[in-house]
């Protein structure tokens, strides 16, 4: 087992944690949670022989192999499916054993030596390092690829296929999904799941968390406390404490107040629609673990934009990519005030590539090939993404970034709004060079916040923040009352955000009729699919004949969405009429709220306004009804096309 006893750790003057003591048993899976700087990557340094422990022991069998991610990027010239075997370093010396003996022509320890390559699955290791670089998004074609010509985020993901290829007894990953997007995050879980080691996984994402871990180790004021249960039964444990201590007690009620009105606002536009009916449950469990995070360092809200046009911005019929290669065809999508759009697709099909789009940013070689991008004039675009990270001046204060946003502000007015986001006293006038990714990450979205957006654009916004901040960043966008567009390998941040959700699929964009919780089953549907093509490819040796099953299939999809349309319409104009009801319902509300109605001179006016509201009523009443019966066949024609 992996023991620590009466551990204590510094790093510098400043104490990680102190008499830390517990168990992992060979098997378990346990989450390390904490604020960031709190001592998660720093036990890590310390199981791994690279810190020294201020006092007590960490323990752990020597014959134990132990796995974990390079955070060096790789700039071999070797291939990338070399490198990710080299992993295995077993084999790999099992290979050079093996070469020795031949040049010597010893048989008899070649013979052995076969016996030890068959043993270790050698004669499988190179289909197995080719199932990790699929899994985690390479192509075919990547395999001889030299790992040097990969960008930055894809050597990341060979680092972490090298650490999965290693046959380890202990296994540590720390922050893995950081450059992966939300299919590899799904196979991922499935990886791990079944992973027959000991695993310590540092990550901030609550349903990869939830998904894999057995337990959870958390560090917090200077202590390490191991919980059993998932991510979800540590929250609740937490909440319960905090709850009892009275301090802390009336911030929890406030928050439970703030959720229960949001879901009660999202209750009364649901329908029994399978989207519609996740995201109310996921809401309900946001609401229920808000109280584990009141006493979060990060409260802030998104600024009420200034103006909201009709239509915030339009494609219509645009083609986009990259020279002379197309990598979305024929894109019509209206984002207007208050859209909450969710991108869903596999790697590769396109979604980083829709949001430049949107934001203007035609960066790499991006070209809007064909069709029009119209932009309202009073649209204000906050965009997120990873360059605008790496753009930030080092040598620049958080303080001096915002000042540069507005030289006009007051010095106390910008640093109450770095305060909200963790950047509080000396820490709003530090240099931010030496800032972690996770902290500058904040500070764009600081920055982002403070511009009064409109219409948000936020690409993988979730990347290097802790569980504390992507609590705060979900419960400030659904205050939003401006439009956004998402592409989050978070699922829980889709889930309480989101009602829309856009499939990036086969160079084009459409509706996902189904829930965030059917995409990995769509996603495993699709792998098997594309299985059974290259499997007839390969038996036929005609290319011809796969060429003309996915041109049946797409035309298969495309009278699909012909078929989905109507309902789609019937929805949508159900969904217009009640807001509108809603919008006259508020303002009844608001007239009879008015003691002065109810003065004898103003009956007549009581009179009508009872009236109207009845009848108001009565309609929400109708319109519901068919709102409910145009949503429950949507789902169950978008359910029946997908099973066929």
């Amino acid at each position: 087992m992996l023991q620590f006893n009466d551990l204590s750790l510094r790093r510098g003057h400043r104490l990680l944690f102190e008499h830390a003591g517990f168990q992992v048993y060979p098997g378990q899976k346990v989450g390390i949670t904490g604020a960031n700087g709190s001592g998660k990557s720093s036990l890590f340094a310390l199981i791994l022989d690279q810190l020294h422990a201020d006092s007590g022991d960490c323990l752990y069998p020597k014959d134990w192999v132990v796995a974990h991610v390079a955070q060096e990027m790789p700039v071999e010239n070797c291939a990338a499916i070399e490198y990710v075997l080299d992993g295995d370093a077993e084999l790999r010396r099992v290979e050079t054993a093996l070469a020795g003996a031949e040049a010597d022509d010893d048989g008899i320890l070649l013979a052995s030596l076969h016996g030890i390559f068959d043993t270790i699955g050698g004669y499988s290791a190179r289909s197995r390092a080719g199932q990790l670089m699929n899994g985690l998004g390479f192509g075919s074609g990547d395999e001889a690829r030299a790992v040097k010509e990969f960008s930055g985020g894809w050597r990341m993901r060979l680092n972490l296929a090298r650490a999965l290829m290693c046959r380890s007894d202990l296994l540590l990953l720390d922050e893995p999904t950081n450059h992966l997007d939300l299919d590899a995050v799904i196979w991922l879980e499935g990886w791990l799941r079944v992973y027959p080691g000991t695993l310590l996984l540092v990550s901030h994402d609550r349903d990869f968390l939830d998904s894999v871990a057995s337990h959870i180790a958390h560090i917090e004021q200077q202590r390490v406390t191991l919980y059993s249960g998932n991510y979800s039964a540590f929250e609740h444990i937490r909440a319960e404490r905090l709850a009892n201590q009275q301090s802390v007690h009336e911030k929890q009620q406030r928050e439970i107040a703030h959720m229960q009105s949001f879901v009660e606002r999202f209750r009364a536009k649901a329908t029994k629609a399978r989207q519609a009916q996740s995201r109310l449950k996921a809401l309900q469990r946001m609401q229920e673990i808000a109280p584990a995070h009141v006493d979060s360092p990060f409260h802030f809200s998104l600024r009420e934009p200034e103006k909201r046009p009709q239509t915030l911005l339009r494609l219509h019929r645009v083609d986009a990519g990259y020279g002379d290669t197309t990598i979305i065809t024929g894109a019509e999508l209206s984002i207007l005030p208050g859209d909450r759009i969710g991108l869903l697709g596999r790697n590769g099909a396109g979604k980083s590539t829709l949001i430049k789009l949107l934001a203007g940013s035609m960066q790499d070689g991006l070209q809007l090939q064909q069709g029009e991008r119209e932009v309202h004039k009073h649209t204000q675009i906050g965009y997120f993404a990873q360059h605008q990270v790496e753009q930030l001046h080092p040598d620049h204060s958080p303080l001096e970034h915002l000042q540069q946003l507005d030289p006009k502000a007051r010095e106390a007015e910008l640093r109450n709004h770095l305060g909200s986001f963790g950047f509080s006293s000396e820490r709003a006038l530090a240099p931010i060079g030496p800032f972690s990714g996770g902290e500058k990450s904040r500070l764009v979205l600081a920055m982002l916040v403070y511009q009064r957006p409109n219409l948000l654009l936020l690409d993988e916004p979730t990347n290097h923040l802790d569980l504390e901040m992507r609590q705060a960043l979900a419960v400030a966008l659904q205050d939003f009352s401006g439009a956004m567009v998402i592409v989050s390998h978070d699922r829980h941040l889709l889930r309480v955000t989101c009602d829309q959700l856009k499939l990036v699929h086969d160079a084009r964009v459409d509706d996902f009729p189904l829930s965030l919780d059917d995409y990995p089953k769509w996603l495993s549907e699709q792998n098997r699919q594309a299985a059974v093509d290259s499997t007839d490819t390969d038996k036929t040796g005609d290319v011809n004949n796969n060429a003309v099953t996915r041109k049946e299939r797409k035309r298969l999809q495309a009278e699909q969405r012909i078929r989905l349309q109507p309902l789609r319409k019937r929805v949508t104009q159900a969904e217009a009429k009640l807001d509108k009801l809603h919008n006259v319902q508020a303002e009844l509300n608001r007239r009879l709220a008015d003691p002065e109605i109810y003065n004898e001179r103003n009956k007549r006016k009581l009179q009508d306004c009872l009236l109207e509201k009845a009848d108001v009523e009565k309609q929400c009443e109708a319109i519901e009804t068919e709102w409910m019966q145009a949503s429950e066949e949507l789902d169950n024609l978008s359910a029946e096309l997908t099973e066929r």
